[in-house]
């Protein structure tokens, strides 16, 4: 039997599909096609370079560069040359964290993009494993060590003329034990952790994602998720190629800002049948659409509003669409969807069949958005240590709210502290076996024994599985509220609906830390609070404008409280009871979120110690206590 690894993958997917398209990129006026077969060439000769240039089996080689085709190209030669892909964000901006990844690895080889090249020179002085860049695009200069990709094809090209069986000994002999990826996370609490991904985890995974989520060679995606996030590497890349589909990059643009801004464009000009999202681009897509709507005038927008109460009853929670009694609100919502919803999925193409969520818990109420327009934004739940999916939605199972069922051949149990399984609606950690499960950290026994135990990943994430086998997360097990009973509480539903449905909300962060009672750091939105104290001639240069905007923000915590319009949607213990107001938005510049624009919670809990400790006092209590006065009267 063949191994099953990627090159093999690889190989298999061009003889089946060989004359489809399998990459689209936007260099010019217009999107061309990539087929299977003309990528098997430039892999081979890329993969042929490298062993020219020295590449042995087992070396470590950086991958940086923005999403195009030559990403795709770069990884499989790698592999193919049976060496292992690090694979770097393009937004690591901190030279010493890139620094870290590239020596703790060991890398040999770095493949870069021109826009990524400047960072490889400022460290590569003391990186003494680093030997050779090879640039993906032609420069006009090149330093000692920097290399032309063109020109290790050319050499790739010529070493397959003479050694064409040597070269496919070399793939042939890549294992399913063998390294393809080291993945490294995010570093939010210490140096990142290298995640070792085998062949043979990802070809499991793709396996196991394929048992849930069906992906017909017609279909194809625009890629928008960085494709060296665990999510979209495995779903945007390996699973459409498994399948023989088509993958579109975003046409790049001479800055990041203007790539986003490409997005819609591209979308209409790709005419996708499926995407893969994160919440924060969710929540974009959701935004752009309702401000599309009232642009149209406030009768449209009342009949969207009307519409989708309707479609919200509809639909129910999915799995239950149309039983019972809402089976009599069919018609009038199949009337909407004509009159409304068809022409807001036309402007994603009108191709659109499904998002597969991921990288973040996606709140139920954009889910229920999504799904009453007719582009379902089906959860799913996974980790990079997992290749990374555990479970998922699919259109055909799926039930709003939860994860989805866990994928086939893929052991998933609920676990208390002491690791016994629990019962259906119990919660616990999640913890998983399966051979997608990765091989360890790199260099980091302690860390690997920490969370890999009798075969099981223990995924550090609280979540039950309810009667019909469904997934449910709650948070992380670091990210808990404890209060100073020891009960424990997971808060970032509360902080996505709280962000969700304030405007005058933008960031908000809960702590609870063996307390008396939860605080909160509030980032607020400025534009939106700057149109409010418009509306009422308040200014923030006044007392009275401080007090009114901080009393406004206590109103929308306050909501959530009895006798608020949120009222019963979390135990009232959980909500904040104080109130830090803070002058700068968590991003990726200070450090306070993460690759995967999650809040680093350690590192923000540590920066406003100050600010924590004064909210567990008398005058700290008040929302309006002088800290808070002080940071809303610079902010206007």
């Amino acid at each position: 039997m063949s191994q099953r690894t990627i090159p093999q993958l690889f190989e298999d997917s061009v003889e089946k599909f060989g004359p489809n398209v399998f990459l689209w990129e936007k260099r010019s006026e217009r999107y061309e096609g990539l087929t299977y077969s003309e990528l098997r060439r430039v892999v081979h000769q890329f993969a042929a370079g490298l062993m020219v240039m020295g590449l042995q089996k087992g070396d470590r080689v950086a991958l940086i560069s923005e999403a195009r085709n030559a990403w795709v190209m770069a990884e499989l030669g790698i592999l193919f040359a049976g060496a292992v892909n690090v694979p770097i964000s393009v937004r690591i901006e901190e030279l010493s964290e890139l620094k870290f990844r590239l020596a703790h690895s060991g890398c040999r080889v770095a493949v870069v993009s021109p826009n990524q090249v400047a960072k490889i020179r400022r460290i590569k002085r003391d990186l003494a494993d680093l030997e050779k860049t090879i640039i993906l695009d032609h420069m006009n200069e090149y330093e000692s060590g920097e290399v032309f990709a063109g020109d290790v094809l050319v050499a790739g090209a010529e070493y397959l003329t003479a050694h064409r069986a040597e070269f496919d000994a070399t793939w042939r002999s890549v294992r399913e034990g063998d390294y393809a990826n080291i993945c490294y996370t995010s570093g939010t609490t210490a140096d990142p952790k290298g995640i070792i991904l085998t062949h043979r985890n990802y070809t499991a995974n793709f396996e196991q994602a394929n048992s849930i989520i069906q992906c017909p060679e017609w279909y194809v995606t625009l890629l928008i998720l960085p494709w060296d996030h665990a999510f979209g590497h495995t779903c945007g890349i390996y699973i459409i190629m498994r399948n023989g589909a088509g993958l579109a990059s975003v046409q790049l643009g001479k800055s990041q800002f203007e790539t986003l801004k490409n997005i819609p464009q591209n979308i209409r000009e790709i005419r996708p049948t499926i995407m893969l999202s994160a919440p924060a681009l969710a929540k974009n897509f959701r935004k752009t659409i309702e401000r599309s709507v009232r642009e149209k005038g406030p009768r449209v927008e009342a009949l969207f509003k009307r519409a989708l109460k309707l479609a919200y009853a509809y639909n129910r929670d999915g799995w239950n669409r149309g039983k019972g009694w809402s089976v009599l609100k069919k018609p009038l919502y199949l009337l909407f969807d004509r009159l409304l919803f068809k022409k807001i999925r036309a402007g994603l193409g009108g191709r659109l069949e499904y998002f597969v969520g991921g990288a973040a818990l996606l709140d139920l109420d954009l889910q229920k958005f999504f799904y009453a327009i007719g582009m379902p934004m089906f959860q799913g739940y996974g980790l990079t240590e997992a290749a990374p999916v555990i479970a998922a939605n699919s259109p055909t199972n799926h039930k709003l709210g939860s994860s989805g069922r866990p994928v086939a051949n893929l052991e998933l149990r609920i676990c208390d502290q002491a690791g016994n399984q629990l019962p259906p609606g119990a919660p616990g950690e999640i913890v998983v076996r399966g051979e997608n499960i990765m091989a360890g950290y790199w260099k980091n026994d302690q860390a690997t024994r920490e969370v890999l135990r009798d075969g099981r990943l223990y995924t550090g994430d609280i979540g039950y599985l309810d009667e019909d086998g469904f997934l449910y997360v709650l948070g992380r097990v670091k990210s808990l509220l404890v209060a100073n009973d020891g009960e424990k509480y997971s808060p970032e539903e509360i902080e996505e609906a709280v962000v969700e449905h304030s405007p005058f909300i933008e960031q908000i962060m809960l702590y609870n830390n063996q307390s008396a009672y939860t605080i909160a750091l509030l980032v607020p939105n400025k534009e939106a609070i700057s149109g409010w104290l418009r509306e009422r001639n308040l200014v923030c240069s006044s007392r009275e404008g401080q007090e009114a905007v901080l009393r406004l923000l206590e109103e929308e915590i306050d909501s959530y409280r009895p006798g608020g319009k949120f009222e019963g949607l979390f135990p009232a213990r959980w909500l904040p009871s104080a109130v830090a107001v803070l002058g700068e938005a968590f991003n990726e510049e200070n450090r306070f979120l993460n690759f995967q624009f999650k809040m680093v919670r350690g590192r923000i809990a540590e920066f406003y110690k100050n600010r924590i400790d004064y909210l567990f006092t008398p005058e700290g209590k008040d929302i309006c206590n002088p800290q808070n006065m002080t940071i809303i009267s610079r902010l206007y």
